[in-house]
């Protein structure tokens, strides 16, 4: 297991047995040094069961967002209740560190299983991560991450951002 999954897997145990977070691993490897958004997505049996993120940094080094973003996933996903204990040897772990955002210019720079993208419009925004399982189309993945910003599928008034990803699994 890469060292980013595993601190992701020990924060989620920790507070879920002991409800408090871990400490900051004394080494950190190179990535966990840097300033980054980070998602935390955790599954049972291939089904989605909490994913929760930053896609601008919003902790002083990744490590720290691994801990803050992996806590969130298991006890605040609003579309799942908390992660029981007896949950956790069945939970399967992804860790994607994201690059900064960069707005596009038009749909040609986008590409669903390369880049990430981030719509906005106003105060609405909405991101919908790279490579995921049933969205091989641009307008597709435009379409879902319009309908999370709760904006309609043909709005075209919006400001489109694609950024790429560093999966650990």
């Amino acid at each position: 297991m890469h060292p980013i999954v595993k601190l992701a897997k020990q924060a989620i145990e920790t507070y879920i047995k002991k409800g408090c977070a871990i400490e900051l691993p004394v080494e950190l490897m190179p990535e966990m040094k840097e300033k980054a958004g980070v998602f935390v997505c955790i599954k049972i049996q291939g089904e989605l069961r909490g994913c929760i993120g930053t896609f601008m940094p919003s902790c002083e080094n990744v490590a720290k967002e691994i801990i803050k973003n992996s806590i969130c996933a298991a006890t605040q996903d609003p579309r799942f209740l908390c992660v029981q204990p007896g949950e956790l040897d069945a939970l399967e772990y992804s860790v994607d560190v994201l690059s900064a955002p960069e707005e596009v210019k038009g749909l040609k720079e986008l590409n669903p299983k390369k880049y990430g993208v981030i719509v906005s419009k106003g105060q609405r925004k909405g991101l919908l991560l790279p490579d995921l399982e049933g969205v091989d189309t641009v307008e597709e993945q435009l379409r879902i991450v319009k309908m999370k910003a709760g904006l309609s599928p043909d709005d075209e008034d919006v400001k489109v951002f694609r950024f790429e990803v560093k999966r650990y699994r």
